[in-house]
């Protein structure tokens, strides 16, 4: 089993289920012990605004909210730096512990000896 979990979620609600899922296997990941990176890219790059995930509804999910929360607590999340341009998200616009960081960051989180990586 990996020592550490790279995650990289390019949903938002645009696939509600795919979105749902990274973030669910994130905070499973991280109850579990493992170490993990959850990457915010794409249309996901919205949820690391405060209130952003409070608005995302998926029946018989875990609230966002409560998974973010989870990740955060015992896990690193990350915004792309490129998503947060394109998209005006500066580092005083995200929530309390989320960085904003590029792929040279991502490659060397994914290539780590011990690390499995995941896109959503």
């Amino acid at each position: 089993m990996a020592k550490k979990l790279v995650i990289k979620v390019t949903a938002g609600a645009d696939a509600p289920e795919r979105c749902s899922q990274a973030f669910t296997v994130a905070a499973v990941a991280v109850a579990s012990g493992v170490e993990v990176s959850l990457w915010l890219t794409g249309e996901s790059s919205w949820f690391a605004l405060p209130g952003r995930a409070a608005q995302f509804e998926l029946p018989h999910a875990a609230p966002l909210p409560d998974l973010i929360d989870s990740i955060l607590a015992g896990g690193r999340i990350t915004l792309c730096t490129q998503c947060a341009a394109r998209r005006e998200i500066t580092e005083k616009d995200v929530l309390e512990g989320v960085r904003i960081a590029g792929a040279q960051v991502f490659v060397s989180e994914s290539m780590a000896d011990g690390t499995q990586a995941l896109v959503y």
